[in-house]
């Protein structure tokens, strides 16, 4: 009977263990923070296929994303997906490709800080080479950093903030690549 007894409570405790573990998770994933896997090329050389990221939800909730943040958002040609990239212009902002460069607010926009110099840019269906556009209020001009290979804003147009999931604050796994992601324009 004892033994029974014992059995009973230790299985009692390891269940409510289970569930306050199972509640704090919970919590953590709605509101504070979430995995992300980068799927394919179009951040390489900074973010790696299948690297998984930590990406900080809260953040969106005190402030507004900058210049360089690298953000996870609902893909506009995509809903269904969530894409990676780097901010490139915010509400206001001009952007303009021209010559293999981007111009952000009519000056050239040094990228050298994430890319190596020799990566060139070029214009897309949504914004051709040469054109300039506005970046609308409560939307964003997004774009991957590996330019030849990325399906961007370029293409598709702006990323309204409500599309937005997260901030992309540390790269966790492969745990030999851990880093913290920081924002070179700061």
């Amino acid at each position: 009977m004892e033994y029974a007894r014992k059995t009973y409570y230790f299985l009692l405790d390891a269940v409510q263990t289970l569930l306050v573990a199972a509640a704090v998770f919970l919590v953590i994933y709605m509101f504070l923070a979430q995995p992300f896997q980068v799927n394919g090329e179009s951040m390489y050389p900074n973010f790696l296929d299948r690297e998984y990221v930590l990406t900080n939800k809260i953040g969106l909730q005190l402030g507004s994303p900058k210049l360089g943040d690298v953000v996870v958002f609902k893909a506009p040609p995509e809903p269904e997906k969530d894409y990676i990239k780097r901010i490139i212009g915010v509400a206001g902002d001009t952007v303009m490709v021209k010559d293999g460069n981007v111009y952000l607010n009519g000056n050239l926009l040094d990228e050298s800080s994430f890319l190596n110099p020799s990566v060139k840019t070029y214009g897309g269906a949504f914004l051709k080479d040469g054109d300039t556009i506005t970046v609308p209020p409560g939307e964003y001009f997004v774009m991957g950093d590996n330019r030849m290979y990325s399906s961007d804003s370029r293409e598709w147009g702006f990323v309204p903030r409500n599309n937005l999931i997260g901030y992309s604050s540390f790269v966790y796994w492969p745990i030999t690549d851990a880093k913290l992601i920081t924002n070179p324009f700061k």
